[in-house]
């Protein structure tokens, strides 16, 4: 086994040397966030680089879209939720709740019998949210349409003091795909119209959920 030589002191740094490195990697540091963390992340452009690089309005769309999803959750909290207007209850639901109770039936598979489709108007700079009751699991093929214009939306879900934002969008014009309760509580979408006219949201679920609901 041989031993490495150590090395001479003068191939050494010096304590100016290090000193100076230190300085310069703080400096890089503190250019990196002031150039590029704090426009992409918080829309704060001191330099006016994230402007310049399209990170600036990044940030905007992630502040905004944070902003209007604590407004919801507060929302959540503070008013009691209602029925969407005009939806009748699912024939044979009250049966579905005996086979629960009685046979022990997962909730998630007793849930997959629902299909729905509703619309709301939103008017300029007007918010406004659906949720669907799910249990831990549960899935929910959906698909909506700003019908020919845009909104911002936020994804997410809450319930029994849990909260999570599954995706989140500006100046969107639609989406689909399937909602997977991450657990028991309402989970859905929560539209604002940010454009000069009135739009129409159109929303089509079908899956494993118990009741589907307007928030106030």
């Amino acid at each position: 086994m041989f031993n490495s030589q150590a090395p001479a002191p003068e191939d050494l740094p010096t304590s100016g040397q290090l000193f100076r490195s230190t300085v310069l990697a703080a400096a890089a540091a503190a250019a990196i966030l002031v150039a590029v963390v704090l426009p992409s992340e918080y829309g704060i452009d001191p330099t006016g680089a994230g402007s310049a690089l399209g990170l600036t309005e990044m940030g905007e769309i992630k502040t905004q879209l944070s902003e209007e999803a604590e407004r919801d959750r507060q929302l959540d909290q503070n008013n009691a939720a209602t029925p969407v207007m005009g939806q009748e209850p699912q024939q044979g639901s009250s049966l579905l709740q005996r086979i629960i109770r009685e046979f022990g039936v997962s909730s998630a598979y007793a849930q997959e019998i629902r299909r729905d489709e509703l619309s709301l108007t939103l008017q300029p700079g007007e918010g406004a949210e659906i949720k669907l009751v799910m249990a831990k699991g549960a899935k929910a093929n959906y698909v909506w349409t700003a019908n020919g214009s845009k909104v911002n939306f936020d994804k997410h879900g809450d319930g029994n003091g849990e909260s999570i934002s599954y995706e989140k969008g500006r100046g969107v014009a639609e989406d689909s795909g399937v909602l997977e309760a991450a657990f028991d509580g309402n989970h859905g979408w929560f539209w604002r119209n940010r454009t000069s006219e009135a739009v129409t949201v159109t929303l089509k679920t079908d899956g494993a959920y118990s009741d589907v609901k307007r928030m106030m």
